[in-house]
Order: C-alpha cells, then structure tokens, then sequence
C-alpha cells in the first residue's frame, strides 16, 4: 500500500433547497476564505429578501476536502458531517403559526486523483447516493408564521402606531417651526 501513489479525495454535496429556504452566498463565500469548504456556490434564487411565496427553489454546492488516500480504507466508513448555514424565507400565514419546510437528502460526489496527474483528465467522479445514511428520510424544519387568527389585531395595532408616531412627528415639526419663528423675531429686534 505504501508503493501506490497518494489520492486526494474532495466529497462535493449538492443540496437542493426548497421554496422556504435560502442560503446566503455571501455567508458561504466567508466560509470558503476562512477554510471551512474548499469551494461553495448557491444556484437559482439568491434574492434574499423575497417572502416564501414569491421565492423560488435554490441548489447549493459545497466542496469538502475529504483528505488523502481515501480509496485504499476499504475497512473504515466516511463520514461527512456538514451543517450548512441556511435561512428561512417569510412564510405565509397559517393557522397553527407555523409553517412547515421538509428538504430531502443530498447529492453527495467523490472526486480522487493522483499526485501524478496535474490535469484532472482521468479523474473519477463517483455518486454515493445509495449509500448515504441520513437519522432521517427527510428533514422537516419548523417556521414561526404570523396566525391568520391574529391578522386583523396586527393590522389595527400596526395603523394605530402608525398614526401616532405621524402624528408626533407633525406636532413636533410644527413646534419646531413655531420657536425657530419666534427666535428669528426675537434676533430682529
């Protein structure tokens, strides 16, 4: 084993992202510069500020180095534990308050080569779908929603405020106005 030459191995994870899920590029690019990925990319919707319902699906690439010689440990298991930074979108509202975001497994590729080979023309890229293990078929992810139940308190509460702080902020324009027209009069005579 020691003749055979060293591989260097990269696992590249391919996430995709449902409606009510986002993941910051910006977040995922400082990850890279401080050496958490090799490499990330988000793909299709990087609108950060849209609602769930406006938003579309998303896909995520991260590539992980996964260290050397990996093809000669036939005896032990790889093991990728990867925690992506993602965000919820605004979700619609719902009656229970909370809104529910179930994402799927993902795709998980291996890439090897050789010291030997500088460009990548026989490099293998292999699909490990089959035999990744997850503690679950999916992962469902609980959002806080408003409750529609609530909708017509929030609404008044919000116009409410909104009047008064208006009606403040004229007040004190008008005031203000008043003793800056009083001083002038006062520095005229």
């Amino acid at each position: 084993m020691s003749e055979r030459p060293a591989h260097f191995c990269e696992a590249v994870v391919i996430e995709r992202l449902p409606s009510g899920v986002f993941a910051d590029p910006f977040e995922l690019q400082q990850l890279v510069q401080h050496g958490v990925f090799e490499d990330a990319a988000v793909f299709g919707d990087t609108n950060l500020e849209l609602p769930s319902a406006l938003s579309n699906r998303s896909v995520v690439e991260v590539h992980i180095d996964i260290g050397q010689n990996i093809l000669w440990k036939h005896t032990e298991e790889l093991e990728i534990n990867l925690e992506l930074p993602l965000h919820a979108r605004y979700p619609p509202l719902d009656g229970s308050g909370y809104s529910k975001v179930e994402m799927g497994i993902p795709d998980m590729f291996i890439h090897c080569t050789t010291e030997s080979i500088a460009v990548c023309e026989r490099c293998l890229w292999v699909k490990t779908a089959e035999g990744i293990k997850s503690l679950a078929d999916a992962v469902v992810w609980r959002i806080p929603s408003g409750n529609k139940a609530h909708s017509q308190v929030v609404s008044y509460v919000t116009f409410t405020a909104a009047l008064l702080s208006t009606m403040l902020i004229v007040l004190a324009a008008i005031y203000n106005s008043a003793n800056t027209n009083t001083a002038n009069k006062l520095r005229k005579s």
